[in-house]
């Protein structure tokens, strides 16, 4: 590694750029029946400083998702970048949740929020696709969203907008689960 240790500013060895390849990264596993679809949306090295010097870690932000309404984002921690995304993706199927869908789109606007990030989602008419950048993209996309429109408010850290996503597409109700809980019959 770099005896620097890279910083913010561009630095690191070329291996390090190497490893943390284009982003986001996709990839097709099979997975129990169903297709599963990962992205890397952001990969993090850490230091801590120790006696010898700075001893280095990687944090890699997955997205895991069937691309047909399902969808589960995590946090991978390791010492090598490859192990990182590893257990990311492991704990990112353990996460997976259902996301309500009104064709391609979702049932209602809502407005997700953690730490200092929020992410407003709303629904758009077929043909529109995907209006969002980087993680709420790739979260968007993986859950079977295909026409949808965003806006980030607040922070633009990747990983605080990609949980603001998560929890604004958690709190999607379709229009059954809304007709049964206040017991009436819904006309649109």
């Amino acid at each position: 590694m770099d005896a620097r240790g890279g910083g913010r500013g561009g630095g690191g060895t070329t291996r390090e750029r190497d490893a943390r390849g284009p982003r986001p990264r996709e990839r097709g596993q099979r997975d129990g029946g169903s297709e599963l679809q990962d992205r890397v949306v952001e990969i993090r090295r850490v230091a801590k400083v120790v006696k010898g010097g700075r001893r280095f870690n990687f944090s890699a932000l997955v997205v895991v998702g069937d691309g047909n309404g399902r969808v589960g984002v995590a946090l991978g921690k390791a010492n090598t970048v490859p192990a990182a995304i590893a257990k990311g993706q492991e704990k990112a199927k353990a996460n997976m949740f259902d996301v309500p869908l009104r064709g391609t789109t979702i049932p209602h606007e809502v407005l997700g929020e953690f730490e200092s990030s929020s992410v407003v989602l709303k629904p758009a008419s077929e043909g529109t696709g995907v209006i969002a950048g980087g993680g709420v993209r790739a979260v968007l996309e993986l859950a079977g969203i295909k026409d949808v429109l965003t806006k980030s408010l607040g922070s633009n850290t990747p990983v605080n907008l990609v949980r603001a996503t998560e929890r604004g597409l958690r709190q999607l109700r379709s229009k059954a689960a809304i007709e049964r809980a206040r017991g009436v019959k819904i006309t649109l």
